[in-house]
C-alpha cells in the first residue's frame, strides 16, 4: 500500500473541484438554450394557471384598523372614532373593516337574516360580545372590534347602530 503525500491528494482534489465546476457551467448553458426554447404560448400559459392559483387563495379580505400603522387608505377615508362618537362614527371608523365584507363570520351590515338570532338574544348579549369578544359557531368577534382604545359606549352606540339597520 503506497501512502498518497499532500501534494498528490491536492493535486487529484482540484482536479475533481474543477471538473465539478466546468459540469456546474455546463448544465447551466443547456438550461439557458432548452429555457429559450420553450413556446411562449406555453409560457402564457403557465403563468395563467399561476394567476389562477393565486386568485383561489388570496385572503377573503384584511383587518385593517383605522388609526394603525400602514393604515393610509383607511385613514384618508374615514377619520378614527373619538371619544363619544356616534354609532355610525365608530361603525365607520372600526367595525365596518369586517361588518361590511363579512370577515371572519361577521354578519354583514344590514343583513337582515344575518342579524336575526343576534338580535334574539337581547341587546346586553350583543354588548358583552362587542365589549368583551366572542367566538361563536360561525366566526369571531374581537373584544371592541379589535380597538381597545374604544369607550364601552362608543362599542354600545355602533351596536345599536348595526341593530337599527338590521331591523
Amino acid at each position: 500500500m503506497s501512502e498518497v503525500s499532500d501534494h498528490d491528494f491536492i493535486r487529484r482534489f482540484s482536479t475533481l473541484l474543477g471538473a465539478l465546476v466546468a459540469l456546474t457551467f455546463v448544465l447551466f448553458v443547456l438550461a439557458q438554450i432548452m429555457g429559450a426554447l420553450v413556446p411562449k404560448e406555453a409560457t402564457k400559459k403557465a403563468k395563467a394557471a399561476e394567476n389562477a392559483v393565486a386568485e383561489r387563495i388570496k385572503p377573503v379580505g384584511q383587518l385593517m384598523m383605522a388609526g394603525s400603522a400602514g393604515d393610509k387608505v383607511m385613514n384618508t377615508l374615514v377619520p378614527p372614532a373619538s371619544a363619544g362618537a356616534s354609532g355610525e362614527q365608530t361603525f365607520k371608523a372600526t367595525c365596518a373593516v369586517c361588518h361590511v365584507a363579512g370577515v371572519a363570520g361577521a354578519p354583514k351590515f344590514g343583513d337582515k337574516a344575518a342579524w336575526k338570532d343576534r338580535i334574539a338574544q337581547g341587546k346586553d348579549t350583543l354588548y358583552e360580545h362587542a365589549l368583551k369578544g366572542f367566538q361563536g359557531k360561525v366566526g369571531f368577534m374581537p373584544a371592541k372590534g379589535g380597538n381597545a382604545a374604544l369607550p364601552d359606549a362608543d362599542v354600545k352606540a355602533a351596536v345599536d347602530y348595526m341593530v337599527d339597520a338590521a331591523k
